[in-house]
């Protein structure tokens, strides 16, 4: 990868992909919110990282700016040899499906309030696949974790917080189950789909669903007690087929294993 460019280098997953680009000695191009010079240069291999999470329903009008219109100004203006847009597994959610492919059909609901964030998310993704003449890709992530200060999710919050006490209560259910994937595979998910001839949409996932008690469990081996508020049965979601993924010689560690060997690090 002789040139690349990060959308969002500021963010979670875009900081950490800027160090590990600039660690294998490339330097990429990462331009702030609305910079000219996007559209005035070769971009290379193209990183959109650019979303929002957390607070899509508050600002739905740049919800849809950051997950679609920025994809289609890029696709129609910008020169770039691939573009890679993150989108999210989230769109499983309404699946009755045990497992979710990345070629299943997905079900969209243009009146719910929440799905501002699956159908902005989907539409960059169209964008991306059928506007780009085949230089786009598109990177479903599951829920990516780490323990950095700022690392954003409920599993990255919960292991921040162990490093500050050994005994907590979480507002959740042990029976909330997630597919967990560190921000570290998911940057290694991501250079190798810049390297692939065309990957088309992968699972950025680890493949298995882990419940909140499993993880609950491993803090207890370790010596930390964890106590969950409410005790409701939570459906569990669709699990990401992460074969696509593992086809790109890409094999996400075990969330519990990684978790494992943080705690160990505390110790």
């Amino acid at each position: 990868m002789a040139q690349a460019t990060i959308l969002g280098a500021a963010g979670f997953v875009g900081s950490r992909l800027r160090r590990r680009l600039e660690g294998q000695g490339i330097a990429p191009f990462c331009p702030g919110r609305d910079d000219p010079a996007v559209f005035e240069q070769d971009l290379g291999v193209v990183y959109d990282c650019a979303g929002l999470t957390a607070d899509y329903a508050a600002r739905p009008f740049d919800t849809v700016e950051a997950h679609a219109t920025l994809v289609a100004r890029l696709a129609e203006r910008a020169r770039f040899d691939r573009l890679i847009v993150l989108s999210s597994t989230r769109l499983y959610d309404s699946s009755r499906a045990e497992l979710a492919r990345e070629d299943d059909a997905l079900i969209l609901r243009p009146a719910e309030p929440r799905h501002i964030y699956d159908l902005s998310k989907a539409l960059g993704e169209n964008i991306a696949l059928t506007q780009t003449a085949g230089r786009g890709a598109v990177a479903r992530l599951s829920n990516v974790f780490d323990w950095e200060a700022g690392s954003p999710g409920f599993l990255s919050e919960w292991l921040i917080r162990a490093a500050g006490a050994r005994s907590f209560t979480l507002d959740s259910s042990p029976t909330v189950a997630r597919d967990y994937i560190h921000v570290d595979d998911v940057v290694e998910a991501l250079i190798a789909m810049a390297a692939a001839p065309a990957p088309g949409i992968v699972n950025v996932a680890s493949g298995e669903l882990t419940l909140n008690s499993q993880i609950a469990e491993i803090f207890a081996q370790a010596g930390w007690r964890v106590d969950f508020a409410r005790r409701d049965a939570v459906p569990r979601p669709p699990c990401a087929d992460a074969a696509k993924l593992r086809d790109l010689g890409v094999h996400p560690r075990p969330a519990l294993d990684v978790i494992r060997g943080y705690l160990e690090s505390l110790a």
